[in-house]
């Protein structure tokens, strides 16, 4: 809930959620009363919503309601945002997963900004060059469990993946990789810090 304080008093005009918003159903009602406090708030679903996940413990929701904000599954929104066309587009999870998703089919050529939503960042590397311009993902909770290691850190939750968190320049575009808040199995962290991230992008023209 710190992290809802921290975004919202700084008044975002966008607030995108990449997915993994609760793990038990009885945490539905508190991130609805959260996610209102942002006027435009666009989410999209990742596998711990599935109850898809190593944790024995997770239950899928009955039924996913989001109050204000708008759940993207494999759909997009285009808005008018400080004199620009912006779209916001959103990979279903479960099609990722089933390798049936085209997100490249949501892309909108004639918004200034397109923007992709996928809990899983692995889908920069399944996108067309110029599809979109940010692609926004979760997932790897920065390694969740990482151990100093020579030449760097030892990511205990996920060893084979090569993105781990923050910024990724390639050839589809650019990749944001956030650490995110929760965690998956075990319900701790170690030097893989929580984070909510603000984005300030600028116009190049």
């Amino acid at each position: 809930e710190r992290a809802v304080e921290w975004a919202a008093a700084r008044r975002p005009d966008l607030t995108l959620v990449s997915g993994d918003l609760v793990s038990l159903p009885r945490g539905e009602e508190r991130l609805r009363e959260l996610l209102d406090r942002f006027p435009a708030c666009y989410a999209v679903l990742g596998n711990h919503d599935l109850a898809k996940t190593r944790d024995p413990f997770g239950t899928q929701p009955r039924a996913y309601d989001l109050g204000s904000a708008t759940l993207l599954a494999n759909e997009s929104r285009t808005i008018e945002l400080r004199g620009r066309r912006v779209q916001i587009a959103g990979v279903d999870p479960s099609s990722y997963m089933a390798g049936t998703a085209r997100p490249d089919e949501l892309s909108d050529p004639s918004a200034d900004l397109r923007i992709l939503l996928c809990h899983f960042p692995g889908v920069i590397d399944r996108l067309t060059p110029g599809s979109f311009h940010l692609v926004l993902a979760g997932h790897l909770h920065a390694g969740q469990i990482c151990v100093p290691y020579p030449g760097g850190r030892l990511r205990l939750a996920h060893l084979r993946w090569h993105y781990i968190q923050g910024l990724y320049e390639r050839p589809a575009g650019t990749l944001h990789l956030s650490a995110g808040l929760g965690t998956t199995f075990v319900p701790f962290r170690f030097l893989a810090r929580p984070e909510a991230t603000e984005l300030v992008l600028e116009s190049a023209a």
